[in-house]
């Protein structure tokens, strides 16, 4: 007998954690969150400071560029890497053409390569 206990005494914890494990309920459709990302190839789009030219919100002058119709704030590049900002020609006051390349990431514009090529108009 007590060689019958000692042997069901596994199967019985091996049961018991078994009924323990909780099931992850499966995530419902409006719950995932999809990320869509556009990428960008040496395309010459307007660049300038997001608040003063592009019509972005934020306080602060923060580089963004536009294209298709919309503006996007930059990660990878900053508006101060590109000469003096508050200049008379300077991304605050002037809106200027760019060669990037990057991508479009959650209303980002994540920035692999950023050139200053001409003004706007140029």
């Amino acid at each position: 007998m007590s060689r019958i206990k000692n042997a069901l005494l596994p199967l019985g914890i091996i049961t018991l954690l078994a009924s323990c494990t909780a099931e992850v309920p499966a995530k419902k459709a409006e719950d995932a969150k999809v990320t869509k990302v556009v990428k960008i190839e040496s395309r010459v789009v307007d660049a300038s400071c997001g608040q003063c030219q592009l019509g972005l919100p934020g306080t602060g002058c923060d580089l963004a560029v536009a294209f298709d119709g919309k503006a996007y704030y930059v990660d990878g590049s900053h508006i101060d890497d590109h000469g003096d900002a508050h200049a008379p020609t300077g991304m605050c006051n002037a809106i200027v053409q760019a060669t990037v390349s990057g991508s479009v990431v959650d209303g980002r514009f994540l920035a692999d390569e950023f050139a200053v090529v001409a003004p706007s108009g140029s």
